[in-house]
């Protein structure tokens, strides 16, 4: 769970604890501009929001992660050719619009580098580009263009809580999360809420520090990072085509523990997952999955997702319903396809807690089953409100508590674990997506 176990009762107190952690690590600003255009593809009048995180000076010491998707977006293509570069300057991030398969998409993306390259005097190539919305749109880059100067004259240095801010799309509020190491910073910012099963997300993830960690080191210590948080969490089993996970340092301070500093990246990387995670379009429950004793890495992982992206054992979890049964029939799917022959005699399998299934049989009654359904419901962000207008909205726009319906499942055949995040499947989640471009 987070390194914090938080419990908010307001909007203002979710607000209040995000300035605590949102303070910027020395040699870096961020800025935000909005602006109105109208999607050629649809044309209705929509907004835009520009995020701009720029470095003092250009650094050498930068490291991204991207989707595994086989369509990816135009500034995925652009970023990985970013990571031959010497150095980098700056990241441009815009919302609404994610620029995939758009005709011009790379050429329009390279061409708004170059304009703000030679407003913050840098290279072109040391600006990264980043974009999340609509799939398929071209973006309006002649308003994007014009809102370059203003969102260059937003810069300041107080607080990354704009970028959070400014980067979201049906996101319900801001993430931000950061770790105080040796005598710098880590301070991470994540976009997410739909379209998530990493092999990344359909997320932007933005981690910036102070300290002076190496190009090779960095890029070494992130894929660890992201192997272990990003990449064991789901929403719905998609895989976006503009997942990005860029950390870069700014060199400002001297980083004598390696260890320490990758420690704390893992930190900063799992509870933003998690974050992204709790919101989730539509969420109500977070699922934690800890699967042991398994006798290896990869089925322990492919099992924990196949267990939170399971269609009617989310939907029972909605609503807070200890169908367990769909549970373990997941895990019999997913073993008798995966792994036939698999020898499941020690499976043991518990919910929040509670011994639901072992030595081949459920373990259950009604005294359990009072237990389960209070565990789910402790669990619950929020309960669903009655629909306006035919659309379910969630009615809060901060998170409750950080507490999640815990599942354990113990193999009892081998030393290797994992353990993957995911959610419920809702109402809100099939409104927001069934009305989501208009």
């Amino acid at each position: 769970m987070p390194s914090t176990a938080n419990v908010f009762s307001s909007r203002p107190v979710h607000r209040a604890w995000l300035a605590t952690q949102a303070r910027l690590p020395a040699g870096y600003r961020v800025g935000t501009t909005r602006f109105a255009f109208t999607p050629r593809e649809v044309p209705k009048p929509a907004e835009m929001t520009l995020t701009l995180i720029a470095l003092d000076r250009p650094s050498a010491d930068f490291a991204a992660v991207y989707t595994r998707n086989a369509f990816p977006g135009a500034p995925v293509i652009i970023g990985r050719r970013r990571l031959l570069e010497p150095a980098l300057g700056a990241i441009l991030v815009n919302n609404k619009i994610s620029n995939v398969c758009a005709p011009g998409g790379v050429e329009a993306a390279e061409r708004l580098c170059t304009d703000l390259a030679r407003l913050l005097g840098q290279r072109p190539a040391e600006i990264l580009p980043c974009s999340t919305g609509v799939i398929g749109w071209r973006l309006p880059v002649e308003e994007m263009q014009a809102a370059l100067p203003r969102v260059v004259a937003a810069l300041s240095d107080a607080s990354v809580l704009p970028a959070a801010e400014g980067i979201v799309t049906t996101d319900r509020y801001p993430k931000v999360r950061s770790v105080a190491v040796g005598g710098g910073r880590i301070v991470g910012i994540a976009k997410g809420a739909g379209m998530i099963e990493p092999n990344l997300a359909t997320m932007l993830v933005y981690l910036l520090t102070d300290l002076r960690v190496p190009r090779d080191a960095l890029r070494a210590m992130l894929t660890r990072a992201v192997d272990a948080s990003f990449n064991c969490i789901s929403v719905d089993s998609d895989t976006s085509t503009s997942d990005t996970v860029v950390a870069v340092s700014s060199g400002r301070v001297p980083c004598p523990d390696l260890a320490a500093f990758e420690a704390a990246l893992a930190t900063v990387c799992r509870d933003l997952a998690e974050d992204v995670v709790r919101n989730g379009e539509g969420v109500h429950h977070v699922m934690r999955v800890q699967v042991t004793h398994a006798p290896g890495a990869g089925l322990a992982r492919s099992l924990g997702k196949t267990i939170v992206n399971a269609p009617l054992f989310k939907c029972a979890v909605a609503g807070n319903d200890p169908n367990v049964g769909r549970l373990v029939q997941a895990i019999g799917k997913h073993v008798g396809v995966s792994e036939p022959g698999l020898d499941l005699s020690k499976l043991r399998v518990c919910l929040g807690g509670i011994e639901i299934f072992a030595g081949g049989a459920f373990q259950l009654d009604a005294t359990r089953e009072e237990a389960l359904i209070a565990h789910l419901k402790k669990a619950e962000l929020y309960a669903s409100a009655p629909p306006k207008n035919g659309v379910f909205m969630p009615p809060v726009d901060f998170p409750a508590h950080e507490r999640c319906v815990e599942i354990e499942v113990d193999l009892g055949l081998g030393e290797a674990g994992a353990t993957v995040l995911g959610s419920d499947l809702t109402h809100e989640y099939v409104s927001e997506n069934a009305d989501y471009r208009s």
